[in-house]
Parts: C-alpha cells; structure tokens; sequence
C-alpha cells in the first residue's frame, strides 16, 4: 500500500476543482445563503429565534454565512469565526430547530442546487456541523437522559 502525503494548499486545490464540478462557486454561495436566510427569516419557528439574535441587521450575518459557506465547501479559508460559543450564548435555541434548520437548508439546496450532487455534498457537512453544535448546546442524548 502506498500513502501519498498532500501539501494542504494541493488538499486546498482539490476541493476547490471538486466544488467547482459541481457548479460550486462564490455566486452559488450567495444566492443559496441569501435563498435560505429569506426562508429562515419567513418560517414561523425560526424566524422568531433569529429574529431575538439580529433583528434588523441581516447584512453582517449574511455575509459571514457566505463566508463559512464559502469555507466550508470550496476550502477557501474565509471564515475565521467561533461558531461553538456563539450558538451557545443563544438561550432561545431549542434542540428540535436543528432539524428544522436541516430540513429547510436541504429543501433550499434541492431549489437552488446548480447539479445533483451539490445537495449531498452539502447536507453531509451541514449535518456534521449540527450535530457537533447540538452536542456542545445540549450534551450527549444518552447522557442526559440518565441524569449524568
């Protein structure tokens, strides 16, 4: 078996033509950030909870959504944010919204998606990073139903 070692700026390269294959680009992130962020804003369980956190200002969210999007699918390093305390800080935040949020990030990427793979691609990252944000919220399940 041989290992074939990749500098990180070639890991870098390859996730980007990948992205790019699939019709992934900086305008697609735009346009799926500003179509599920509209979508978000509208639903009525959502909405609310956002709604408590930004109010008017949607303008430096966005953006910051467009720019982990951007890091998180095409590896482009733009985001440099703390999602973790950020989410944690968000007392309104129940743990069923995550799969709403799930959901309608999934049914946005089905409206949206410039070809068939970029939803997949998508929700794979998009529900490691729920779950990572549920469990650092909310604890372990099987831990919290036993009182530990």
């Amino acid at each position: 078996m041989t290992f074939v070692l990749r500098s990180a700026e070639e890991r870098r390269q390859e996730i980007q033509a990948a992205a790019q294959g699939m019709g992934i680009d900086e305008a697609y992130i735009s346009e799926l950030v500003e179509t599920f962020y509209t979508r978000v804003r509208a639903h009525p369980t959502l909405g609310p909870v956002f709604e408590g956190k930004i109010g008017d200002n949607w303008g430096p969210h966005l953006q910051r959504m467009k720019d982990f999007w951007s890091s998180v699918a095409m590896n482009t390093g733009r985001y440099n944010g703390k999602p973790v305390p950020v989410h944690k800080a968000l007392t309104t935040v129940r743990e069923g919204h995550f799969a709403i949020w799930l959901a309608l990030f999934e049914e946005t990427l089905k409206d949206t998606a410039p070809s068939p793979e970029v939803t997949p691609y998508f929700m794979e990252r998009a529900s490691r990073i729920a779950e990572s944000l549920q469990l650092a919220m909310f604890g372990y399940p099987g831990l919290r139903k036993n009182g530990v």
